[in-house]
C-alpha cells in the first residue's frame, strides 16, 4: 500500500480510462440558489469554475483535499478509499460516514454520480481523462497537489480555495491562523530547549520483495518546509523531486547524515510493509551502526500523520516532532 501513497495516480493512468467509462449521467435537478449566491473561482490549473453557491454535497479524489474539507467543516458525501483515509489520517478524523468512491487513482464515475454533488474537488494529480468525465457529473475544481517552490504557501491556497466554493473563508482563516501560531509556539519550544538549528532527517520507507527503500523528505518537501519554519536544519543532502521534494535511498545512504543528526520518521501498524525501521532493519548491522541509531535519536512519530495533509496534520506532526526532540 505505501508504495502507492503518491504514485497511485500517475501509474493508473490508462486502468482509469477503462476503469471509468461507467454511466457519467447528468446529477437529478437540485433546488435553486439564489443568483447572488453565485460563485466564479479558477482553479489550480487556472480554470474558471462557475458554482450556483457555497458547495454542501461535495466528492473528494484525494486525501489532502478531504482533510481540508473536514477542517472547514464540510463532511464530504464521497471519499476515495474511505478506509486508507481512516488509516493514514486519523489526525483530522472523518465526522460522517462518507461513500467510497474507488481509489484515489481510479474514482469510480458510477458512484460519484449516484451522489448527486453539487462539487467535486480534485487534485493535479488526477490524470485529464478522469477529469474531463468528472466535469460531466458536477463541476470540478482541481488543486494544486504539492509545489516545490513553496510547499507551505501551496498548503494555505488550497485551503483558501476550497474554502472559497464551500462558503467557509471564515474558517480557513482561522485554520491559517492556527497553524501559524502553532509553527511559533514549536519554534519557541525547540529554542527553549536549545535545539535550534539542529539537524532534522525525516524519511518514511517501506519493504518490498526483501528490499528496504527509504524515502527522505528533502527540504522542498512539505515536510521539510515545516521542519525549517520550526527553527531546524534538514540534513538531507540528496535531491528531491520537483513537485513533492522526496528523494529516495537505500540503508547505505543514510551513513551521509551527519554527526548530531536527529532522524524521524511515520510508520503505520495497520501496514506492515510501511514500519521497516522497527521491523526488519533492526537486524541490519549498516542501520544498527549508524551514530544516529547508536545514540537513540531515532523517533517514531504519531501514526495517522497525513506527510501530504494540510494545517491539521501539520498542526499534528509538530505537536509529535516538538515533544519527540524535546522529551
Amino acid at each position: 500500500m505505501r508504495r502507492l501513497l503518491l504514485t497511485a495516480a500517475a501509474t493508473t493512468a490508462a486502468a482509469l480510462t477503462l476503469a471509468a467509462c461507467g454511466t457519467t449521467e447528468p446529477a437529478a435537478d437540485k433546488p435553486e440558489k439564489k443568483a447572488s449566491e453565485a460563485i466564479t473561482l479558477k482553479d489550480g490549473k487556472g480554470t474558471e469554475v462557475k458554482l450556483d453557491g457555497p458547495a454542501t454535497k461535495v466528492v473528494a479524489t484525494e486525501w489532502n483535499v478531504v482533510e481540508s474539507l473536514v477542517s472547514l467543516g464540510v463532511d464530504p458525501v464521497g471519499v476515495a478509499d474511505v478506509k486508507g483515509y481512516k488509516t493514514w489520517d486519523s489526525a483530522v478524523p472523518l465526522k460522517n460516514d462518507p461513500k467510497d468512491i474507488g481509489t484515489r487513482g481510479e474514482p469510480s464515475m458510477d458512484t460519484i454520480a449516484s451522489l448527486a454533488p453539487d462539487l467535486i474537488v480534485a487534485t493535479t494529480d488526477l490524470p485529464p481523462a478522469a477529469v474531463k468525465q468528472l466535469r460531466e457529473v458536477a463541476p470540478v475544481i482541481e488543486v494544486t497537489s504539492a509545489d516545490g517552490t513553496g510547499q507551505i504557501d501551496q498548503m494555505l491556497e488550497n485551503v483558501d480555495l476550497i474554502a472559497k466554493a464551500t462558503g467557509t473563508t471564515d474558517k480557513a482563516k482561522t485554520l491559517r491562523e492556527g497553524f501559524e501560531a502553532k509553527v511559533a509556539e514549536g519554534k519557541k519550544a525547540l529554542a527553549d530547549a536549545k535545539l535550534a538549528g539542529k539537524d532534522i532527517a525525516f524519511a518514511d520507507g517501506y519493504e518490498a520483495s526483501n528490499q528496504i527503500s527509504i524515502r527522505p523528505y528533502t527540504a522542498t518537501s512539505l515536510l521539510g518546509e515545516v521542519n525549517e519554519a520550526l527553527g531546524l536544519n534538514n540534513a538531507w543532502k540528496v535531491k528531491g523531486d520537483e513537485a513533492y521534494g522526496l528523494g529516495s535511498t537505500d540503508v547505505e545512504g543514510l551513513t551521509a547524515l551527519p554527526e548530531g543528526v536527529q532522524f524521524a520518521y511515520i510508520g503505520n501498524d495497520d501496514d506492515p510493509t510501511a514500519t521497516p525501521f522497527t521491523g526488519t532493519l533492526t537486524k541490519n548491522s549498516v542501520w544498527k551502526n549508524l551514530s544516529f541509531v547508536k545514540a537513540g535519536d531515532v523517533h517514531r512519530l504519531d501514526d495517522g500523520i497525513w506527510m501530504f495533509g494540510g494545517p491539521g496534520s501539520m498542526e499534528a506532526y509538530i505537536d509529535a516532532l516538538v515533544g519527540a526532540l524535546t522529551k
